[in-house]
């Protein structure tokens, strides 16, 4: 039985809340790796349509109240944690009254993309490091799925890789088919740096688009892994095609009777 240490980030999970296929990735791929002797931590936004008091979360006081910078402006961070029924798993849920208090995702009432999606994403990836280092939790595993992830592989190359909770880590970054065409404005350079990041590292994300994110999640980790998608957009597909030279690039079939113990294996080759 393996000992690793695996911290999952993602933007949803079940049963909490489902409006894309990660949300029921993440809700198989941890309990699997727990059953099978590894330690877990899942980090998810808690964003608005997550109803509290039905699923029982509570704010963590001792983790809560750090400032995340996102560009000039610092937003203070509230953890929650939450069980999933029938699993010995807790959820960690990075919170902020700003970003994740509206009664949906990533559009609004009337559809439209919210505009800072961009700093929302960045408040989450700086959040989720930040706690795993409060926590003390020292991960071989960062396993960070869609486009809103993607920053961290990149932090744990540059800012925390000197840090003792992370300087042994490995990350995977799982590319999912839940493109946008949105472009963001203002200067996202700016708010996504972090001490030991020079503006060349960051020559993917002036795009400041969907693209931009993936990019930069699949430059920086170790390994990049797709999801188990019938159909990617072309424009994802060129993703793959731009970054097979240069990093292995791994599916696995989730219908696959295997698959579990597939990621099992998957981990402990990356963690040595």
């Amino acid at each position: 039985m393996s000992k690793l240490r695996i911290l999952y980030a993602a933007t949803e999970i079940n049963p909490f809340l489902q409006t894309t296929q990660v949300s029921e990735f993440l809700r198989m791929l941890p309990q699997g790796m727990q059953e099978r002797g590894m330690e877990i931590r899942i980090f998810v936004p808690r964003f608005g349509l997550i109803n509290e008091r039905k699923n029982r979360l509570h704010e963590v006081v001792r983790l809560s109240g750090i400032n995340i910078a996102v560009g000039e402006e610092e937003k203070p961070l509230i953890i929650k944690v939450a069980s999933i029924p029938n699993a010995k798993l807790q959820v960690y849920f990075i919170d902020n009254e700003d970003y994740f208090h509206r009664k949906s995702v990533l559009v609004d009432k009337d559809n439209k993309f919210y505009t800072d999606n961009d700093e929302r994403a960045i408040f989450f990836c700086k959040g989720v490091l930040e706690t795993v280092k409060k926590l003390g939790w020292s991960p071989d595993i960062v396993h960070c799925n869609d486009w809103m992830t993607g920053l961290i592989p990149m932090y744990l190359k540059t800012t925390y890789k000197k840090d003792p909770i992370f300087k042994d880590a490995k990350s995977i970054f799982t590319v999912y088919n839940n493109e946008f065409d949105y472009k963001f404005e203002g200067d996202l350079l700016e708010k996504v740096k972090m001490l030991d990041i020079e503006d060349d590292m960051l020559t993917h994300l002036k795009t400041a688009d969907f693209e931009g994110f993936v990019k930069v999640g699949m430059e920086y980790a170790d390994l990049v892994s797709k999801s188990h998608e019938e159909n990617f957009s072309e424009n994802i597909n060129a993703l793959f095609k731009e970054f097979c030279s240069t990093k292995p690039i791994n599916q696995i079939d989730s219908s696959d009777e295997n698959f579990l113990d597939s990621y099992y294996n998957l981990y402990n080759e990356l963690a040595n």
